[in-house]
């Protein structure tokens, strides 16, 4: 049952990938919306981290030696897979487009895989555990699928080619599911410190990556559209909380 219900939530992550065909229908409102998707994943991210995924992985093991070893490892590991991958995808007109372009693509899938591994270990805490990782993550890969998409078009693929690339990347969630959940089956002690890494992770993606992006807003009103996201992903969180 377990394996059945990480395999669904891991295929849902895989199949938002297909929003950016939303791009080629509604760009004017993707312009306008991209910052508060980016705000409310920012947000969810956070609460996940530290209203969910750090208490359960606390309460399942009990005394849990070295929680900000774990965390910080988790921080520092996201931090240099997003160097060596160059993910931030900030690319100048020099570069070479299509080597980029795959470069995109190969951190993207590395990125989902681990999705993958930690929506599998949240589930086999328990079924809210996952239910929660999974909503974070999926609130985050909506502005990043966007993200992925326009880069994509920029290296030259064509909108077609860029969200069957972009579906594939995102169908290795599935495959980190599914060797997470047969992995931590022979090392059930491994799922809370795992729960405590991928807190860290969510925490590096949140503030390095999702909140400079949005801190400065383009006058007062969207500044305040865009706090009030970021706390509606931290409440949202809450709320589901136990």
């Amino acid at each position: 049952m377990t394996l059945l219900q990480i395999f669904v939530a891991t295929l849902v992550v895989s199949l938002i990938s297909l929003v950016a065909v939303v791009v080629t229908l509604r760009e004017k409102w993707l312009n306008r919306a991209l910052s508060t998707l980016v705000a409310i994943a920012a947000g969810a991210l956070m609460g996940a981290a530290f209203l969910h995924l750090i208490p359960e992985a606390i309460e399942t093991k009990g005394n849990l030696p070295n929680i900000f070893i774990y965390l910080l490892i988790g921080f520092l590991f996201f931090f240099i897979l997003e160097q060596l991958l160059h993910w931030h995808h900030q690319h100048g007109t020099g570069q070479k487009v299509e080597p980029f372009s795959y470069l995109i693509l190969v951190g993207d899938s590395v990125h989902n895989f681990f999705d993958g591994l930690a929506i599998a270990a949240s589930f086999m805490i328990s079924f809210p555990a996952g239910i929660i990782t999974t909503l974070a993550v999926a609130l985050h890969e909506i502005p990043q699928e966007f993200g992925d998409f326009a880069v994509l078009i920029y290296g030259g693929f064509s909108r077609k080619q860029a969200i069957i690339f972009n579906f594939l990347s995102g169908i290795t969630s599935i495959a980190g599911g599914i060797i997470g959940y047969f992995a931590f089956s022979l090392m059930q002690n491994s799922i809370p410190y795992l729960m405590l890494f991928v807190s860290g992770g969510f925490i590096y993606i949140a503030a390095a990556d999702l909140i400079p992006s949005i801190k400065h807003g383009a006058g007062l009103r969207q500044t305040i559209i865009t706090l009030a996201a970021f706390l509606a992903g931290i409440v949202l969180m809450l709320v589901m909380k136990e």
